[in-house]
């Protein structure tokens, strides 16, 4: 029995990807067997939550009708969207029509929408159903946004009710485990057009995430207009001269694009952070400005996409000079408070340790490490930062960690934010973060990085470099604290899942390496451990990918879980 929704997901998910057209017959033929076998899981109206609230309290009572005539009660000064979110909600859940009214009567139904200046903490809302109302309030419009979609998802699990146009009562007190719920996109490699960014932007903020981190630099690509130096995008952004403009390996974002793309998520609760990765993987912008590399590399031609591990060079006060115009356009575009410099790889004995300036630079600053070149290097980029009113992240690196009288001291500044990656260093990391004061976000590629194959002979159709397996259920097994006491994790601010593209090349490939894995993480980011069951969260997910697919989404089916599952 539990098999039948994984291969009506499947033969969903084909003609997703397949773009193959259905009959009209054969198109509500397999809806009605995806639905129904999904009802098999969707008995009660909290079988599609993802992720899971951290408070919910079953109501006594009878359930709001769709029927009655509807009341909406708001506070918010700008409520178009949030106002066209929830028309989008019950038009898409309950199969008939709603009537609203502005005129609010004894016999009226309503739902309110409401900010609320006592609910303080970030994200944090009540979602409350009773018999003749509807209350979705929190601290601001990012949070009652997060209450509809719970409201979407209520109606999504219990499709029963749904379908007579009821909710039953209920009362959600939530608010999440992490403030920082990040996806990671990675156009540099491959190149994502603005559309379907926005498309998965909808599709991350159904499970409340908050973050995009999008990596726009790289040796393969430079994929961010910069005015004042519009050679990056005309040499870095088109590695492949005969192909088009738009993608994979061509493409870049104009500042209004940008613009934009920003607004957009910003309606959907998503803040946009930049990643600039520096000093190495910058063979783009070398392409551009040859002269920005090590005094044995600036003459090398460097093809964008085929030469790697050339980095900018640390004492040519011309990387700087330059970077203080790409960094202050950048972080003029972006509201985010924060940029990603990046940081990690760095090839620095084959550069900077081959390199006469930077070897020169060395003595007179009386360093014995070529290594101790990235405090200087990163002195003067995160005083760019700093001037421009932004703070930094960087990837963590163990190398960047000097060992005096056996005592571990970073070499970071303290107020950069550091996020670990490397796998199995991530404890070592929260110990030396916690130790040192810096603040954390977990990355680490055993648990969150969703380019790595799915399951055992699922691999990329392209996989360069032995990627181990990331199953779903190991990505649900997640705990971002790592069962440390609270006093040694309160400095991690949340998690972020990444999707390095080398192997990612279009939007279908994307969300299938997204989801379903992402929505083990967003249940990680969010709901406190004591309130997490794999068991649970595996017959969550049917009704919640069926959706998806539904949506044009190209998932994964889990196939592996219902071995599991009939075994138990």
């Amino acid at each position: 029995m539990r098999i039948i929704p994984v291969c009506m997901l499947y033969l969903l998910n084909y003609y997703v990807m397949k773009k193959e057209s259905l009959s009209k017959f054969q198109y509500f033929f397999i809806l009605f067997l995806a639905i129904s076998s999904v009802q098999a899981f969707s008995q009660q109206h909290l079988s599609a939550l993802i992720p899971m609230p951290n408070h919910i309290e079953s109501k006594d009572g009878r359930p709001f009708s769709f029927f009655n005539d509807i009341y909406i009660q708001t506070n918010l000064t700008n409520n178009t969207f949030l106002l066209s979110e929830l028309e989008s909600v019950l038009t898409k859940r309950v199969q008939h029509t709603i009537k609203i009214t502005t005129t609010k009567t004894t016999e009226s139904s309503i739902i309110k929408l409401l900010t609320d200046s006592s609910i303080t903490q970030q994200d944090a809302y009540v979602l409350e159903i009773t018999e003749k109302c509807i209350l979705i309030k929190g601290q601001d419009e990012g949070a009652i946004f997060y209450g509809l979609k719970t409201l979407d998802q209520l109606l999504l699990g219990d499709i029963q009710n749904t379908s007579k146009g009821i909710i039953s009562s209920i009362k959600i007190t939530d608010s999440p485990r992490y403030n920082h719920r990040a996806l990671m996109l990675d156009p540099a490699r491959h190149f994502i057009p603005l559309k379907d960014v926005k498309f998965y932007i909808d599709q991350m903020s159904k499970f409340k995430f908050n973050i995009l981190q999008l990596h726009l630099t790289d040796d393969q690509g430079w994929r961010i207009e910069i005015k004042k130096h519009p050679l990056l995008t005309q040499k870095g952004a088109f590695r492949n001269p005969d192909a088009g403009a738009n993608g994979p390996d061509n493409g870049f974002y104009t500042q209004e694009d940008m613009k934009d793309l920003i607004t957009y998520a910003a309606d959907r609760n998503i803040e946009i952070i930049p990643e600039i990765d520096i000093p190495g993987h910058t063979v783009a912008v070398l392409s551009a400005y040859p002269e920005l590399g090590c005094t044995h590399t600036d003459t090398m031609i460097k093809v964008v996409g085929k030469t790697v591990n050339l980095m900018l060079c640390a004492s040519n006060q011309k990387v700087y000079q330059i970077y203080d115009d790409i960094l202050k356009e950048i972080l003029q575009i972006f509201p985010s408070k924060t940029i990603h410099l990046g940081g990690d790889e760095a090839a620095i004995k084959e550069n900077w340790g081959a390199c006469k300036s930077c070897q020169k630079l060395m003595k007179e600053l009386n360093y014995k490490q070529e290594k101790e070149l990235m405090s200087y290097f990163f002195s003067k980029m995160l005083y760019i930062v700093k001037k421009n009113e932004k703070k930094a992240v960087l990837w963590c690196e163990l190398d960047n960690i000097r060992m005096p009288a056996n005592k571990y001291l970073f070499a970071y500044p303290k107020d950069v934010t550091l996020m670990t990656w490397r796998g199995g260093l991530t404890p070592k990391c929260i110990d030396l973060t916690s130790k040192s004061g810096h603040s954390l976000i977990m990355a680490p590629g055993e648990f969150t990085y969703f380019d790595y194959p799915q399951y055992e002979g699922d691999f990329p159709e392209y996989n360069n470099w032995g990627m181990p397996i990331l199953t779903l259920e190991k990505a649900y097994a997640f705990d971002p604290g790592y069962n440390l006491p609270q006093a040694q994790q309160k400095h991690i601010l949340g998690v972020t899942g990444t999707l390095w593209g080398e192997a990612i090349k279009d939007i279908n490939r994307l969300n299938y390496m997204t989801y379903p894995r992402a929505l083990a993480l967003s249940e990680a980011a969010w709901t406190d451990m004591n309130h997490r069951s794999w068991s649970s969260f595996k017959n969550r997910i049917y009704p919640n990918l069926t959706d998806l697919i539904m949506s044009g989404v190209s998932v994964r089916s889990p196939f592996e879980i219902t071995d599991r599952m009939n075994k138990q």
